[in-house]
């Protein structure tokens, strides 16, 4: 009986605590998607940098969040208000990360064709190296005629 009552009251709040999200209203410096876009990719290519060679960034005196937002001439508020409003409108914000996905998914799939291009190449490399060991080792060519003392 008591479970009852728990999970009526904890219905209730559920019910009563989402009835008041209000829609933020569109603001007057919103980004457009194409700009949104291009933003969202870069913040997520430098946070993956972030996470691989932060060093590297701090040593060479980069603080990405102001590198994206000098990037693309806008303000930390106006990315945070433009990101707020296109994360209630769903389909918009579905749209842009899409778009930002298939991008990366494009380049990764770039750069992993251009390491096997170069890694095929430094085995062929390799390859020829060794055969052309075989064909004429070292220890042959340094190798002194044999004289008869008679």
């Amino acid at each position: 009986m008591l479970k009852h009552y728990i999970i009526v009251l904890l219905l209730g709040i559920l019910v009563l605590g989402c009835e008041n999200i209000e829609k933020p209203k569109k603001p007057d410096n919103l980004i457009p998607k194409a700009q949104m876009t291009e933003l969202l990719y870069d913040v997520y290519v430098v946070n993956s940098a972030k996470g691989v060679n932060r060093k590297t960034l701090e040593l060479n005196g980069i603080i990405p969040e102001n590198y994206i937002l000098t990037k693309h001439n806008i303000d930390s508020t106006q990315f945070s208000e433009s990101n707020t409003y296109y994360s209630f409108n769903t389909e918009d914000y579905k749209s842009i990360v899409e778009k930002v996905k298939e991008r990366l998914e494009k380049e990764k799939k770039e750069y992993e064709d251009l390491r096997d291009e170069e890694n095929k190449a430094l085995k062929t490399q390799k390859d020829s190296v060794k055969k052309k060991k075989r064909i004429n080792p070292v220890n042959q060519s340094k190798k002194r005629p044999v004289f008869d003392k008679d």
